[in-house]
């Protein structure tokens, strides 16, 4: 064997040694980092800082799908004990009608702003006279949209054509009662969560019919005769002699009466997609949907959802079926970006949903007023 063999042996050995420690080099970087990460995952699910965990459970035993994310990584009692110390405590008692008094600011000569939110309500669209839409930014958390509603005698509750034994997609229902604007209404059995929003929880009425009653007392939110939003927990039975032609059922109730509801800690309900409806004293209705994504941690809390209503002068106003029910359309599409079962973007069926009626002489467009919320 000659030297140039053996010099060409030898380097073969030092380029597979070299291999060989950057392979080791790398794999330690990677246990390194690994563990780190776990460590750190450790130090948030179980540290002394709560914060990160009352968000974790808080915002998983708020959905019907993702419980699970918070049974995996704590027992029953440290559960509760998050969910008792981060809550709701809602407004009771039902809508005083005497709070609303529903104003046609057409007949009015002027009209005196009081701020910009005022402005951004009672300024109306140059070619539309039946809504406007106001873009709601929350910075990083959330963002969405909320539908300015002038005349509340046109607003109605329109569910599934098969309710009871299929939900309906948001764009179908809005498409099959001509609708302006529509949102996402009341909460539903998730059977099995796989979302085929069939099965209305509590009452749901519409145009004075009783279409489904789970039995008990609920949360109603529904509109009266008087075409005031009125809030309470309430019988089907009650519900009729209050003069409730439309409603479905849901909550918790935000703001009741111009009281707002208590919030403790995070508010118990996490950040999540949500849909929500108000009515301001001089009964303009209010429809909101703030878009988010539970599993990037991104949404709005019950919090949230009250501040915006203040802001713009709701003096009643309900949380409704949000997640991945958050939806609204407008003329028939989708506006916002809907979270689906999967985590990606897509609506899902539901069975119910309030809608601004169309009439024959609703033919003008639409501009969206941007706004940016004050976090």
């Amino acid at each position: 064997m000659g030297k140039k063999d053996t010099n060409v042996k030898k380097s073969k050995k030092v380029k597979r040694a070299k291999r060989k420690g950057t392979f080791a080099k790398i794999l330690l970087v990677v246990l390194i980092l690994a563990l780190i990460g776990i460590m750190s995952l450790l130090f948030l699910l179980y540290g002394p800082w709560s914060g990160f965990r009352d968000w974790l459970i808080t915002t998983a035993m708020s959905s019907m799908r993702h419980q699970y994310l918070a049974t995996w990584f704590y027992d029953d009692k440290t559960i509760q004990e998050c969910l008792n110390k981060n809550k709701v405590v809602e407004v009771s008692g039902v809508t005083d009608e005497n709070t609303i008094e529903i104003v046609d600011y057409d007949k009015k000569e002027e009209v005196v702003y009081a701020n910009e939110y005022e402005r951004q309500i009672l300024e109306k669209d140059e070619n539309n006279n039946d809504y406007k839409i106001i873009k709601i930014d929350g910075g990083n958390d959330y963002e969405g949209y909320m539908a300015v509603i002038y005349d509340p005698s046109r607003i109605e509750v329109a569910t599934s054509s098969y309710i009871g034994r299929n939900g309906e997609y948001l764009t179908d229902i809005s498409k099959k009662n001509n609708a302006l604007v529509a949102i996402n209404g009341g909460g539903f059995i998730d059977e099995n969560n796989k979302g085929s929003g069939a099965t209305p929880i509590g009452i749901t009425m519409s145009k004075g019919k009783l279409l489904s009653n789970s039995g008990g007392t609920f949360g109603l939110i529904g509109f009266n005769n008087e075409n005031k939003l009125l809030l309470g927990k309430i019988t089907s039975t009650q519900a009729k002699q209050k003069g409730i032609r439309d409603c479905v059922s849901f909550g918790p109730y935000l703001i009741l009466n111009g009281e707002k509801s208590q919030i403790y800690g995070n508010g118990g309900w996490g950040k999540a997609p949500r849909t929500a409806i108000g009515q301001r004293a001089d009964g303009i209705v209010l429809f909101l949907v703030l878009d988010g994504n539970r599993t990037l941690g991104k949404g709005a809390t019950i919090k949230d959802m009250i501040e915006i209503f203040e802001r713009y002068g709701a003096i009643n106003a309900s949380n409704l079926d949000g997640g991945t029910s958050t939806s609204m359309t407008v003329k028939g599409k989708t506006v916002n970006n809907p979270t689906n079962l999967s985590g990606g973007s897509g609506t899902r069926p539901i069975p119910s949903a309030f809608i601004l009626k169309a009439d024959d002489s609703d033919d003008g467009d639409y501009s969206v007023v941007k706004n940016k919320v004050d976090k």
